[in-house]
């Protein structure tokens, strides 16, 4: 049960964890709407979106990483009420934005890696390179956003990006259907595009935000204490993007383990056969789906904690991230139980299939545990980059989701030891061993940030201590 102290901290996350989940929910329906279409379009597009979204997502989500260490700078900045200051954080990171966006499109334009080793047909491949060309086109301006995103959510304005999501999503619905069909306008025919009109749709609907974006901030009289309201984009400033990077890039490796460890996890399970790998990805979507609100919260205490730190009220700080922490493991336990306890009705909304339902009901008991502990080391790491610290959680996530979770998962599903167990074994034993990863880096990440707290204090308390001497030498 809830002190009044948790209840307080809860009122101050909630206003900002609900815009954030609703935005999130809004991005994660762009590629459920892509799926429900390309499924009844053609198979082998539907083939070529799964290849290409996974090189893409894997591409996209490290340069997000980078992109997103905006938050905890600008939070801290806005909370020592340094606003201009924090504008040109926004600046800077949309210079980095443009080398990032060089890197990536490279990488998309040229996927001779990704696809040798999903060992696709020549038919899926031509259309996962055209996929790819379209969201190399959009990755310049879901980089812009992604900033936009960062500095929005730092400044305690999450629902202007909130309100854009679900405009994007608007967009993409209608212009998804039309350009994967095909379609006629007066004398002009369109052709039916399949996977490649995805990514196109993707693309425009990615433009339009930005350009949206750009505009508001160009006219909301919120943003000029920011200094963001005239003038064009200041000129680099290399201290600034330095420290952007030092932030960003192992937050970037952080996420990358997370996604790699999911993506590894899949590509080992479809050597099992493909009952199994029916009832895994049924999993997963259930995970992606509850991972949505444990990521809110995060997001928000992350904020709060970081322009706490900003304001030099260290105590309110580790306040907030503790509270954020104990509602975040509270509301997973409770949301985990729920979809455990009802997951024959809950599996029964994917699929009728006994034989799929056999395979993924057993995995329901693991996604419980495994959500837990996610929501556990997503809050535990959000915190920890509110106070500037990203590298330590990184080695955390390699040693545990890595070592432990794939590499015990490869262990329990294909190491045919008799002394495993039959409920360890197949497929059982991938999400076995990923959960218990994700239970390390949980407990990993809190440890650590319970030493960085008892560091504070440390030297809180020698600041003070210090100051009373001065004091008393001085009398």
């Amino acid at each position: 049960m809830m002190g009044r102290a948790h209840l307080e901290s809860l009122r101050r996350i909630a206003p900002l964890a609900w815009p954030v989940l609703v935005g999130q929910l809004a991005v994660l329906a762009f590629s459920t709407i892509d799926t429900v279409l390309v499924a009844r379009y053609s198979a082998v597009d539907l083939a070529a979106l799964a290849v290409g979204s996974a090189i893409y997502i894997t591409v996209f989500v490290g340069l997000m990483g980078v992109v997103l260490a905006i938050s905890p700078i600008v939070g801290r900045l806005f909370g020592a009420g340094q606003l201009r200051e924090a504008g040109a954080q926004l600046h800077q990171t949309l210079w980095l934005c443009l080398g990032l966006m060089g890197l990536g499109s490279l990488i998309l334009l040229l996927p001779e890696p990704f696809l040798a080793v999903s060992q696709a047909s020549p038919e899926v491949e031509a259309k996962v390179r055209h996929y790819l060309i379209a969201l190399a086109a959009s990755l310049p301006a879901t980089l812009f956003f992604t900033a936009f995103r960062g500095f929005n959510v730092a400044v305690s304005r999450p629902k202007a990006v909130m309100a854009l999501q679900v405009g994007g999503l608007l967009l993409k619905l209608p212009l998804s259907f039309l350009l994967i069909q095909g379609f006629a306008l007066g004398p002009w025919q369109v052709p039916a595009l399949g996977a490649f009109g995805c990514g196109l749709a993707t693309a425009i609907a990615m433009w339009a935000q930005a350009a949206i974006a750009f505009a508001w901030m160009r006219r909301d009289p919120f943003y000029e204490p920011f200094g963001l309201r005239r003038g064009g984009l200041q000129a680099p400033h290399w201290p600034d993007i330095r420290a952007l990077l030092k932030l960003g890039v192992p937050m970037g490796g952080s996420i990358l383990i997370e996604v790699t460890g999911f993506t590894f996890m899949a590509i080992f399970i479809a050597r099992l056969g493909a009952t199994p790998v029916a009832g895994h990805q049924l999993a997963v979507n259930l995970i992606s789906l509850m991972f949505m609100l444990p990521l809110a919260l995060a997001n928000a205490t992350g904020t709060l904690v970081a322009q706490s730190v900003g304001a030099h009220d260290p105590a309110g700080a580790r306040r907030l991230g503790w509270h954020g922490l104990e509602i975040g493991l509270a509301v997973s336990f409770l949301i985990g139980a729920l979809v455990f306890f009802a997951r024959e009705a809950v599996l029964g909304l994917y699929t009728s299939d006994p034989v799929i339902l056999g395979a993924a009901l057993p995995l329901l008991l693991w996604v419980w545990l495994f959500h837990v502990a996610d929501a556990g080391q997503t809050l535990a790491a959000f915190v920890l980059r509110a106070h500037h610290i990203a590298t330590a959680p990184m080695v955390i996530y390699a040693l545990a989701i890595w070592g432990v979770g794939l590499g015990g998962g490869y262990w329990l599903a294909f190491g045919n030891s008799p002394a495993v167990p039959a409920e360890f074994q197949g497929a059982r034993g991938f999400w076995s061993a990923a959960t218990a990863g994700l239970v390390l880096a949980a407990l990993g990440l809190s440890a650590f940030l319970a030493w960085v707290h008892r560091q504070e204090e440390r030297e809180q308390a020698a600041g003070a201590l210090s100051s009373t001497l001065k004091s008393q030498q001085e009398g």
